[in-house]
């Protein structure tokens, strides 16, 4: 997924699709249900620690969905 911003927007989300992917879990290789979250931002108008500030809340959030 690649988003393209469209203006007037400044920025803009694209979620992929859930795979099963590997990942490292207590030590040991597992499935696990993965999902790519990618943002793209228009510097002008953002910079990049408020576009990571706002991934990382959207992964805190999946991580804890019962706080959604």
């Amino acid at each position: 997924m690649f988003p393209i911003i469209f203006p007037p927007q400044v920025a803009i989300v694209g979620i992929g699709r859930i795979a099963e992917r590997p990942w490292a879990l207590d030590g040991k290789i597992v499935a696990r249900p993965v999902v790519t979250i990618t943002l793209a931002a228009d510097h002008r108008a953002t910079d990049g620690h408020r576009a990571a500030a706002f991934l990382a809340e959207i992964e805190e959030r999946l991580r804890t969905p019962e706080r959604l």
